[in-house]
């Protein structure tokens, strides 16, 4: 076994960059990759990494940043909407589970209060597992991903009272008041975290970003992050559901985008660690030993929570195919539950399932990529239901090809300016079809209906799949100018008559883009100098054909005129705050039990929403500019539009009122 660190953390990133390349190439989860990484070399196979304290502790920050950036997502409001399914939902789960797991350990010969931790144990699911799964497969927000976030939320807080009880027995004493101390500051912990998100995160990033310091800002979200998590993890309740209540508080903020961006590398690096240390701790040997126990507890762990967590299921939802899919997803096992089991065996246990039922968690956890992600498949077998219908993007996915079959604009690049060319072509009856590579941006523009796909806009292969043989323009909104430019030469690659309009913050290599063969070139500097000039023109009464061929003749020259100026020593750009106020769409998925359900969109406007309501999407069709009379319905998706505090007073709206 290696025990110097910086050769272990080699071998472990040369090891995950192959194995996870190789994963991918086969089209296997990357998740996969890193559990066969740890698997292989943990101290149960190959033996060269060794489970450390800094593997135990490293690992877990990943799942609370990934939780973090979940909470974000989730708002104060939604989760008020949602609490019927997470404290009726998930205390049915979680007791049935454990009663149910209870019974059959303490017939096997547990004692009680040992058979109840067992349960416990087992009914715990691995949060980071299921949501990075569900999040890839954009069914987080799905009717089956929502009931089993609501489990996954009364898990987290189910784990309190169970870890303070399975203390108990490590340290010789049940200590049910122990138990009740820890409850009691659980709940003040979540206080003091929804009480400093509320009232101090809000004047702290707004100083923040107003120093203009990227690495402040980073360092800043760091902090609050690893602080939320800490203040859960003294009152005794774990790191995730801190890191969650922080994201949560942030959420509301107008700083939520550029939080999330700044902390998804860090979230991504950690929980690769997060995996790879699960696949640490199962024991191939103890799997050998004992296969035939391992394999029915496995089997019977699977299938007594997914019946458990279907019948519950089925009393929120108003369908059966729905409520298996949500048990399926919950079914695995998870970190806690191992936790549990760890400090059992630690306390001298005397029940003889603990160990193959540890073996049997965790290889259900290495199993989990192939159970989740299979989530429809397994249900559709089990009702025996035939044909699984569309996937859910495959009527946008028709639509966005009998555009690309038509006359048609391409759009490269959905952001704020890409946005806004798409209004005005659709106000003016044009069609279009727009290529990004930001998934949370195409996933909710694919949630209001609109004409994007997922793809890099210079690669030729997606440019035949947007249509550019009948494109009548190809308008480039990025603007950078070396992505422009590979972009620009691509669509010439394919056709060269086609109008190609390039969008640049400034003229730096305006000449190259030209060569390269754009029809035109907009700097954003320079028009906006342009159109403060003629403004100023006209009010100088100067008349308008004098002022257009004034223009003209600038933009003839190829902005020469404007071109002689004098720059700043300093290069940052002047501050700006208006750019933390950019108006932008959003789209509002309507849970039940929402405040809005049944609701007219007017009683949103008497109840302050200023926005602006643009459609509503549902059952796959989307309704533009529904009148104040339209009744919003249970499972509708609002897309609004306005500031980013406007949208998240709207979204409060919406779900709580």
């Amino acid at each position: 076994m290696i025990e110097q660190p910086l050769t272990q953390v080699l071998i472990l990133l040369a090891a995950a960059v192959f194995v996870v390349a190789l994963a991918r190439r086969l089209g296997w989860p990357p998740i996969l990759g890193y559990l066969v990484v740890g698997l292989a070399l943990g101290p149960h196979a190959l033996g060269v990494i060794h489970a450390s304290q800094l593997m135990s502790v490293v690992p877990e920050l990943g799942v609370v940043f990934l939780v973090f950036t979940l909470g974000l997502e989730f708002s104060l409001p939604r989760m008020i909407a949602m609490r019927r399914e997470v404290f009726g939902l998930g205390a049915l789960q979680v007791a049935a589970t454990v009663g149910v797991c209870a019974l059959f350990a303490h017939l096997a010969g547990a004692p009680w209060l040992v058979a109840a931790l067992i349960g416990g144990a087992v009914a715990m699911s691995s949060t980071a597992i299921i949501l990075h799964q569900l999040s890839d497969r954009g069914e987080l927000n799905r009717t089956h991903g929502r009931l089993a976030f609501a489990m996954l939320l009364f898990q987290d807080i189910a784990f309190v009272p169970l870890l303070a009880l399975a203390t108990g027995i490590d340290h010789g004493h049940p200590g049910i008041r122990s138990a009740l101390l820890t409850a009691g500051a659980g709940v003040l912990a979540v206080i003091v975290v929804l009480a400093a998100g509320r009232w101090l995160l809000r004047p702290l990033f707004h100083e923040i970003a107003h120093s203009r310091l990227r690495e402040l800002f980073t360092l800043t979200a760091l902090f609050v992050v690893l602080a939320a998590a800490w203040v859960s993890y003294v009152a005794g309740l774990s790191l995730a559901l801190g890191g969650f209540l922080a994201g949560m508080m942030l959420g509301e903020t107008e700083y939520r985008y550029q939080i999330e961006a700044v902390i998804r590398p860090f979230r991504d690096i950690l929980l690769g660690l997060f995996f790879i240390s699960v696949g640490m701790l199962l024991d191939v040997r103890a799997l050998g030993a004992e296969l035939g126990i391992v394999s029915a507890m496995l089997a019977g762990m699977l299938l007594v929570k997914t019946v458990i967590a279907a019948v519950a299921a089925r009393v929120f939802v108003n369908s059966t195919f729905k409520a298996l899919r949500a048990a399926v997803v919950v079914a695995i096992g998870g970190e806690f539950g191992i936790a549990l089991l760890t400090i059992l065996i630690q306390g001298g246990a005397s029940s003889p399932l603990v160990q193959p039922l540890l073996v049997a968690v965790v290889l259900s956890m290495v199993l989990s990529p192939l159970i989740v992600n299979q989530n429809r498949a397994i249900a559709r077998a089990v009702l025996r239901q035939r044909g699984p219908p569309a996937a859910p993007l495959e009527p946008e996915n028709a639509a966005t090809g009998f555009i690309a079959q038509r006359e048609h604009v391409i759009l490269c690049g959905y952001g704020r300016v890409g946005q806004n060319v798409a209004r005005v072509l659709e106000s003016q009856g044009f069609e279009y079809i727009a290529l990004d590579l930001d998934p949370a941006r195409i996933r909710a523009a694919r949630q209001a209906g609109e004409p994007v796909l997922f793809g890099d806009s210079a690669d030729e292969e997606m440019l035949v799949k947007a249509g550019i043989d009948r494109a009548s323009a190809v308008v480039v909104s990025f603007s950078n100018p070396a992505v422009a430019l590979g972009i620009v030469r691509s669509v010439r690659r394919m056709r060269s008559e086609v109008p190609l309009l390039v969008r640049t913050a400034d003229d730096a290599r305006l000449k190259e883009l030209k060569d390269a063969g754009a029809t035109e070139v907009v700097p954003e500097t320079f028009e906006a100098s342009l159109m403060l000039v003629s403004q100023v023109l006209m009010l100088l009464q100067v008349p308008v054909t004098r002022v257009v061929h004034t223009i003209g003749t600038v933009r003839a020259g190829r902005y020469e005129l404007l071109r002689s100026i004098h720059r700043r020593e300093d290069p940052r750009p002047p501050a700006d705050d208006s750019q933390a106020y950019r108006e932008e769409l959003k789209s509002i998925v309507v849970p039940p039990g929402a405040w809005a359900v049944g609701r007219t969109v007017s009683d949103l406007r008497e109840r302050g929403a200023e926005v602006a309501i643009t459609g509503i999407r549902r059952h796959g069709i989307l309704g533009r500019e529904p009148t104040g009379e339209t009744r919003i319905r249970e499972g509708d998706i609002v897309i609004v539009y306005g500031l980013p505090e406007a949208l998240e007073h709207a979204e409060g709206v919406l779900l709580a009122g």
